[in-house]
């Protein structure tokens, strides 16, 4: 059980400081001995008061017009997403998502190195935001979603606020379908309620942290994460 204490902490630390990417270092840590199926419950309901917090302490920052549309197509993704996860064999679908994030990481840190910024197509906001509900339907996996959040924020505060606004939402559909599928058990609620003190600790600990950092640099320790991310989800599906 210390595993997942120390996994709990170190990725809602991250959470705290990035907006996202806990996912990833929570299921990275604990994937070596437990199964996904026992995971992804356990971080979705402790992602769920962790995104109500930070969309909280950022709410100044919400913007509709960011958070109605690709809350809409993740939703729109996520059940065709669903229906994939019963139906289609999971490791090339993996194998492509973390090429497309791995590309789309790389090309958002040019733009952060770039002095011209030029706005992004609604076409291709549309494909990511479709593409993102799809894989954090089918894996729970946040990273397109960071993708297009950062393309459509500028600074740390509104991509932190609006993207942990729509992970609330997705979390809220994980949480039932998680429940029909019978995932969500007693087991599953009693590590949750162990693990919420070392998530929340971490979670404070990282928006401490990230109240004394430059914004450029929080948003650059985000895109590298998003592009670890993508290559972490192409080395487990080789």
């Amino acid at each position: 059980m210390i595993v997942w204490f120390i996994a709990a902490f170190t990725a809602y630390f991250v959470k705290g400081l990035c907006g996202f990417a806990n996912t990833l270092i929570f299921t990275a840590i604990l994937s070596f001995g437990a199964a996904n199926a026992n995971i992804s419950p356990v971080d979705v309901l402790l992602g769920y008061p962790a995104n109500l917090i930070l969309t909280w302490k950022n709410r100044r920052s919400l913007d509709p017009k960011v958070i109605l549309p690709l809350a809409i197509l993740v939703l729109a993704g996520s059940i065709p997403g669903a229906l994939m996860l019963r139906n289609v064999d999971a490791r090339p679908v993996k194998l492509v998502f973390g090429l497309v994030v791995i590309a789309l990481g790389m090309e958002i840190l040019a733009r952060e190195y770039s002095k011209k910024r030029d706005r992004s197509s609604k076409w291709v906001l549309a494909i990511i935001g479709v593409t993102a509900g799809m894989l954090s339907g089918l894996f729970g996996v946040g990273a397109l979603l960071a993708a297009y959040v950062s393309r459509v924020t500028e600074n740390d505060e509104s991509f932190k606020a609006n993207i942990s606004a729509v992970f609330i939402v997705d979390n809220t559909f994980r949480i039932i379908f998680y429940k029909t599928l019978g995932l969500l058990t007693p087991e599953t609620v009693k590590t949750v309620i162990l693990l919420i003190p070392f998530a929340l600790s971490g979670l404070f600990t990282g928006m401490k942290c990230c109240g004394h950092m430059n914004d450029k640099i929080v948003r650059k320790i985000t895109t590298v994460l998003l592009i670890l991310s993508g290559i972490s989800l192409v080395l487990k599906n080789l």
